[in-house]
């Protein structure tokens, strides 16, 4: 299959705000005031990360529209608005599943300039292409009409995040002019999804990649205790994340790896990490092998807490259930914490209210068996002993 190389801009990364950071912001997960309301994002706290992150040398930030129920792309524009606009990039994405005709993509578009309080994107992205999504973007012209405003220069470059295999990246290379591809790239799954594949693929069609999930929504920043002991033994004063982003940001063709960084410790761990930045060296990669191999053997349930599943018909907190979950297996497989976890949750949102609808399975781009898993909790909590 041949791929379509971009032309149009020969030096696409080389402009007014300058190299981009090789650590990017990124916005989904922001503070909250209330951590059952994604709306209420803390916006001292947040806007200190931003200045944290910006004085540091950060100048890659990556938003979307659903991201916080709609409000990350506002937020971003009012933290963003005290810096030159030229001095950062500022990315933001397509939601193909809000497409119901072809209007919806200049509506939703100018919408989220006016958001963002920009007249441009630096990158712009169609959000989430996987298996059930892409036929969305097709059928309405998606790329069509993005590739109208890069030419009208409203948008600098042109890419989408990807969460499907790796015939359709195929498909999708192919199919247009593409600048950039983001994708999620991290040690574990760099062999338990693919990424491998999926990475030089992009390679391959002469796209660099911007890296989301570079700690798989802090998972591996956790780890299991003698996974983590390994890691804690060969660098006592580094954390587990720090690990994880050196990995990723040493292979060849990344060009920035975003971080949803949440707190101002996190911005610091993680501009020290990158500054300046030195990769794994062979006896690193070696002890993060072996950390690994440890880690895989705890089985846990590979959520990243993007929320796709999100809204579930039934209410059940499917992120919230998988959590606990995967506490309940970090910590031996103790049914007092798995109770603990789930009961922290209302009622009306716990695993026994699934009613094997199946509308998650389509949307969850770790293509984890959500119903089963439902059905798996529900069934441990049922047992009389711990």
């Amino acid at each position: 299959m041949e791929y379509r190389v971009c032309r149009h801009n020969p030096a696409p990364y080389n402009d007014a705000a300058g190299k981009i950071s090789l650590l990017g912001l990124g916005t989904m997960r922001l503070p909250l005031t209330n951590p059952d309301d994604p709306t209420s994002i803390d916006e001292e706290k947040a806007q200190a990360i931003f200045d944290a992150a910006y004085a540091g040398g950060v100048n890659y930030f990556d938003t979307a529209y659903p991201y916080h129920g709609r409000m990350s792309e506002k937020f971003c524009g009012k933290a963003l608005a005290k810096y030159p606009r030229k001095s950062y990039h500022l990315a933001s994405k397509m939601p193909g599943w809000e497409l119901k005709e072809e209007s919806d993509l200049s509506r939703i578009f100018e919408e989220q300039l006016a958001n963002c309080c920009t007249p441009y994107f630096d990158f712009y992205l169609l959000h989430s292409i996987h298996e059930g999504s892409w036929s969305n973007y097709q059928k309405f012209h998606a790329y069509d009409y993005l590739d109208g405003q890069r030419k009208a220069g409203r948008i600098k470059r042109l890419g989408f995040s990807f969460h499907g295999g790796v015939d359709l990246l195929r498909e999708v290379l192919a199919a247009g002019d593409w600048d950039f591809v983001q994708l999620q790239l991290n040690y574990f799954d760099w062999d338990f999804q693919d990424s491998r594949t999926k990475y030089e693929l992009c390679a391959a069609a002469g796209l660099q990649v911007i890296v989301m999930e570079p700690v798989r929504g802090g998972m591996l920043n956790q780890l299991s205790p003698e996974a983590a002991a390994v890691l804690k033994e060969a660098e006592p004063d580094h954390s587990l994340a720090s690990w994880a982003i050196r990995w990723v940001a040493g292979l060849p063709n990344v060009l920035c790896v975003l971080s949803g960084m949440s707190t101002i410790d996190q911005i610091r761990d993680n501009l020290a990490t990158m500054t300046p930045f030195v990769p794994l060296s062979t006896a690193e990669q070696a002890t993060l092998d072996k950390a690994l191999t440890v880690f895989k053997e705890q089985k846990l349930v590979p959520c990243t807490g993007c929320r796709y599943c999100m809204p579930c018909p039934a209410g059940v907190d499917i992120p919230g259930m998988l959590r606990a979950f995967n506490e309940y297996r970090l910590k031996g497989d103790k049914l007092s914490t798995l109770r603990d976890g789930v009961e922290d949750k209302p009622a009306e949102t716990r695993a026994d209210r699934c009613v094997k609808c199946g509308a998650c399975l389509t949307k969850c781009p770790q293509k984890i068996n959500i119903r089963g898993m439902m059905g798996q909790i529900s069934a441990l909590l049922a047992e009389k002993k711990d």
